[in-house]
């Protein structure tokens, strides 16, 4: 982090608050860090955010861990609880990032951004952005990625019904090389 890092508070994204509601929220590192390598990184940000999920009772839907922001959709019933919940996710996951770099009290995660998802479309719009997201940053080569929950839709689902998903709701910002789909 640089030294003497001030937020620009005017940066801040609004939280409009819906409860009963499934949530997309993405969070970044400060200056986009790669805070979430190695890998043992992500995993103790998952294990984190499924932890905070069970505790705030906001079922964890769709996750993906990049190097230096991850991506989730929750459900939501106490909407005016999310900023308590991003932020003990972000606070442990930081404590104990910084615990294994032995580095005291550096600040690991920059702000949220979150979005009450309105419709069918809205929702698989943005789980097919959560799972090709490792993809479109070359973290992965195709979809089998230990740190998305891609592999437990295909289990839940079937690979015909993401695919299908993928048909009638594409990302506009991602293309697929060959013929994967």
């Amino acid at each position: 982090m640089r030294p003497n890092y001030k937020p620009n508070p005017t940066n801040r994204p609004k939280h409009i608050k819906q409860g009963d509601k499934f949530y997309f929220f993405t969070a970044r590192t400060i200056d986009g860090q790669w805070f979430l390598r190695p890998d043992k990184y992500k995993q103790i940000l998952l294990d984190v955010i499924k932890e905070k999920s069970k505790k705030f009772n906001f079922p964890l839907i769709v996750y993906a861990m990049l190097h230096n922001h991850y991506h989730l959709i929750n459900k939501i019933n106490e909407a005016e609880k999310i900023p308590k919940f991003i932020g003990e996710i972000n606070g442990a996951s930081a404590r104990y990032i910084n615990k294994a770099d032995s580095v005291i009290d550096r600040k690991v995660w920059w702000n949220y951004y979150d979005h009450a998802i309105r419709d069918e479309s809205d929702f698989f719009k943005h789980l097919n952005y959560i799972h090709q997201n490792p993809i479109k940053h070359g973290i992965s080569k195709d979809f089998d990625y230990n740190f998305s929950s891609y592999g437990a839709w295909v289990k839940k689902k079937g690979k015909e019904y993401l695919n299908h998903s993928f048909e009638k709701y594409p990302i506009v910002d991602f293309v697929m090389k060959g013929d994967e789909f």
